[in-house]
């Protein structure tokens, strides 16, 4: 069995610009046949056979040269600007075959450059360029006669109308084929700029594990060494004493604080075997309503009913993230919070966390969750991790601030019923 052949980034581009560079060809043949059509019916070409032949076999090349890019797409844009000055040759040679450069079909040269302008990098564009300029050059110091006999009014008028034909139809080659070959390239480079972005929101987030987990590793020490100073304390205070109330009031979040560090700890480990699951809208809201329940037992939440139950897929990091997002709702509003959930029209699940706060005031409009931010009550991290988490699961994460308080809207793909019948079964 043949080993797997994986393409760089530039091969892929170039098989996918195969059928552009095969289209513009195939119609510059088309246009040097239309061309010896209706000129032989003005005049009688001098090299009429070789006129013919020279196109057909053009057109044989451009196919080849198609299968080539598409099945073997070359690794370095060499190989592209030497197919480009070879088009270069032989619309040279047709075009001395059929009066050189007074052939008004002599515009056609400009189309290997254009394309080469967009695909190959500035060094080698120049050298296409030259090449045509070569080409056209040659076609001035030699070329034949377009007939062997004396017809100027009817080479006059072919002139002419040739012009304008060879004009309209290079104009559309470019519009087609160049203009479809900078859209191709633009939106590479946006996803090649999401990319990155993404790459480097990745390392940030990395980096922020990684201190999160040393310093849960360094607080595991001072916790249990206060822990036993506590324990000690307690059993040499006095029964009645009134700081025995204190010491067990010590006591119980010095264990707060290491549930938390364990919860942490298992919260990592499970991020690295992240598992989906696809549950019921209705289930996995009622699993956060729970956890929320637990982590702020005397906050003022309002769930609001009904919620879809539509299949999504989550997970525990999912989780984490929007409970984040309660946490600075319930931060910002502790007399209300407001929880719902909904279907959109666009197949997405939306979940909407509106409050009475103003936490999100001096936050850029736009730029939620796409960095860290300052915060009076925390580190700042929060929006920033649960929308990374949240755009990993193919959602968004979103905020309307106004005078009444800030709504944040996490939207969710909607998985097919199918996945949620695999999950189950998992």
């Amino acid at each position: 069995m043949p080993a797997m052949e994986w393409l760089t980034h530039s091969q892929t581009g170039f098989q996918q610009t195969a059928r552009y560079l095969l289209g513009m060809r195939l119609a510059i043949v088309a246009l040097q046949l239309i061309s010896i059509a209706v000129a032989e019916t003005m005049v009688t070409l001098a090299h009429r056979a070789e006129a013919v032949i020279l196109p057909l076999a053009y057109g044989v090349m451009a196919t080849l040269a198609w299968l080539w890019f598409t099945r073997r797409p070359p690794r370095s844009t060499q190989a592209v600007s030497l197919v480009l000055i070879v088009d270069l040759l032989l619309i040279g040679v047709w075009l001395y075959l059929t009066g050189g450069y007074t052939n008004p079909l002599v515009s056609l040269l400009l189309l290997p450059i254009a394309v080469a302008i967009v695909l190959v990098p500035l060094g080698q564009s120049i050298a296409v360029t030259v090449a045509g300029v070569a080409v056209y050059t040659s076609l001035v110091i030699w070329h034949t006669p377009v007939t062997h006999g004396h017809h100027n009014a009817n080479l006059a008028q072919l002139h002419l109308v040739g012009m304008w034909v060879t004009f309209a139809t290079t104009a559309a080659i470019l519009l087609l084929v160049v203009g479809a070959l900078a859209r191709r390239l633009r939106q590479q480079q946006a996803q090649l700029a999401q990319i990155r972005e993404t790459r480097l929101r990745d390392e940030q987030i990395i980096a922020l594990g990684l201190s999160a987990a040393a310093v849960a590793h360094r607080l595991g020490t001072p916790l249990n060494t206060m822990t036993l100073l506590v324990e000690e304390m307690k059993s040499a205070a006095p029964v009645g004493d009134p700081i025995t109330d204190d010491l067990a009031l010590m006591e119980s979040q010095l264990g707060l604080c290491t549930t938390h560090l364990q919860q942490l700890s298992s919260a990592a480990v499970q991020a690295k075997t992240a598992q989906l699951e696809t549950l019921p809208a209705r289930d996995w809201v009622a699993r956060l309503r729970e956890s929320a329940t637990l982590l702020w037992p005397g906050a003022a939440i309002e769930w609001r009913q009904p919620v879809p139950d539509c299949p999504v897929a989550v997970d525990a990091t999912l989780d984490q993230a929007v409970l984040n997002v309660l946490a600075n709702a319930v931060t910002a509003s502790p007399s209300w919070v407001a929880v719902a959930a909904s279907e959109g029209a666009d197949g997405r699940l939306e979940l909407v966390v509106e409050d009475h706060g103003d936490g999100l005031e001096s936050t850029p409009e736009g730029t939620l969750g796409d960095k860290v931010v300052s915060s009076e009550n925390g580190l700042g991290v929060g929006l920033f991790l649960s929308n990374a988490t949240i755009q990993r699961l193919g959602g968004t994460l979103k905020a309307r601030g106004s005078a009444d308080g800030t709504t944040i809207i996490i939207e969710l793909p909607i998985t097919a019923a199918t996945n949620g019948l695999a999950g189950e079964q998992a």
